[in-house]
């Protein structure tokens, strides 16, 4: 390899991973250079090969994480286990992992904005005052200050002044609590409609972190009800009703292409389809863990409910442009939890290599091959002259 090459390559990890070009729409292209991964361990042209994390249900790599601080816990008094982690109620990524996550986002950022005038980037905040159409006062994750809990449960459910009000009435006012990205971007919609000029098909693009309740089944023996959280991201994809579902069948394919590109075993990911209570068609994109499959992804067409519940008896600030026609747009939610992706291609990334600094037979260590646009850690070396084995066993 030349110096120039070297630097070149340098550059290119340096910069997130823009070995991926951009590509036109539904095309999405993987330029390697001849070194096609970098693997965290792994020396150039050293013999590896996939290790079954299954045969110990994921402890071993739970304890490479923890070592090489993609995830934090291994300190915590009570054992932290993959459910935690799945569950979003953990002690959160190491610097490792949180690098990993982040390059994931930007890789997502890529694929839904790039050569796409029609997707705009929204923000919202985490919680806000109940929206309309919000779930009522004894459901959602709701924000009030402690010292008022506390007043109005010694009062039994009632202010303790006159006139004051209920306990209902305090949670029927306090902040919720973001469950979902989707209902920020959906108030923005009429907005950003204007951005595009009225004009069908167009999307809405989010990343943040949602919260969630913990089911009741996975608690630890009497602990109270936890919350768990999960970086999200959304893209909600706004066409007319005649081509909805074609749009969906495009986004599955672009989904799952997506996330098999990155994987050194893409068959572990695969997607499955299902309807809702009201008939409406979705898919779940799983990956395949020790203990069994994981949605990691949701598509699905929410039809035009959701909008005209936001402007009820105002549908005209809905209406976008489909040829000649004026149509309320049917939405089409892409909703992935980048953790569990962070942690998927975790398992997928675990391999044995020979362990070329000792004479040791059978002498194998575990590294983790991650593909270069996703892992923390880039690395170029020259070897052009000079010692080269020395140097490509560092």
């Amino acid at each position: 390899m030349r110096r120039g090459e070297a630097r070149k390559m340098a550059l290119g990890c340096s910069q997130g991973g823009r070995w991926c070009a951009r590509a036109p729409w539904g095309r999405p292209v993987l330029r390697r250079p001849p070194a096609a991964r970098v693997s965290e361990g792994v020396e150039a042209g050293s013999p590896s090969r996939p290790y079954a994390a299954a045969a110990a249900g994921g402890e071993e790599l739970l304890e490479v994480c923890w070592r090489r601080h993609f995830l934090r816990g291994g300190a915590e008094p009570r054992p932290v286990a993959w459910r935690d982690y799945l569950s979003g109620c953990h002690p959160g990524f190491g610097p490792l992992g949180a690098a990993l996550r982040g390059n994931l986002a930007s890789q997502w950022w890529d694929s839904a904005l790039a050569f796409r005038e029609q997707v705009l980037a929204v923000d919202a905040p985490l919680h806000g005052p109940p929206a309309a159409g919000a779930a009522p006062a004894g459901q959602g994750l709701r924000l009030l200050p402690s010292e008022t809990l506390r007043e109005a449960l010694r009062g039994g459910g009632c202010s303790r002044e006159p006139g004051g009000p209920s306990l209902e009435e305090l949670l029927g006012s306090a902040g919720a609590l973001r469950e979902s990205l989707l209902p920020g971007a959906l108030a923005q919609y009429a907005s950003c409609l204007e951005l595009v000029n009225k004009r069908l098909p167009c999307g809405l693009a989010q990343v943040g972190v949602c919260f969630h309740s913990i089911p009741e089944s996975e608690h630890h023996n009497k602990t109270p009800v936890r919350i768990g959280e999960r970086t999200t991201s959304l893209l909600a994809w706004f066409s007319s009703p005649r081509t909805a579902g074609q749009w969906l069948d495009y986004w599955l394919r672009q989904r799952l292409q997506w996330w098999r590109k990155f994987a050194v075993g893409p068959s572990n990911f695969s997607s499955s389809d299902f309807q809702d209570e009201e008939g409406r068609r979705g898919f779940d994109l799983h990956y395949s863990f020790p203990w069994g499959t994981e949605t990691i992804e949701t598509l699905k067409n929410l039809g035009d409910t959701e909008l005209l519940q936001l402007y009820p008896g105002d549908s005209s600030k809905l209406l976008g442009r489909d040829g000649r026609k004026n149509v309320v747009p049917h939405v089409l939610s892409v909703s992935g939890n980048l953790d569990r992706g962070a942690l998927a291609y975790l398992f997928d990334s675990l391999q044995l290599a020979e362990n070329p600094l000792t004479k040791k037979r059978n002498s194998q260590r575990k590294v983790l091959k991650l593909h270069p646009c996703l892992a923390p850690l880039k690395v170029a070396l020259d070897v052009g002259k000079g010692p080269t084995t020395e140097l490509r066993q560092v």
